[in-house]
């Protein structure tokens, strides 16, 4: 299992961290999700069919961007 922290600058209140958290967890593959608007952090274990670029697509599709 792999786990990453993501920083996403536009995560401010319970909205953002509902929203992050529930399109994520859809993801073939995601294990589990954490948002964060106290320090704009996402941290996502998953395995495969799910990967590092799949998982930044998203964020980016759904307006979340994270950074490089």
């Amino acid at each position: 299992m792999n786990t990453v922290v993501y920083t996403v600058p536009k995560i401010h209140c319970a909205n953002c961290v509902h929203t992050v958290e529930t399109e994520l967890s859809e993801l073939p593959g995601v294990e589990s999700v954490k948002a964060s608007n106290a320090d704009q952090k996402v941290t996502v274990s998953f395995d495969a069919p799910a990967s590092d670029d799949q998982i930044r697509t998203a964020l980016a599709e759904i307006n979340y961007p994270a950074e490089a």
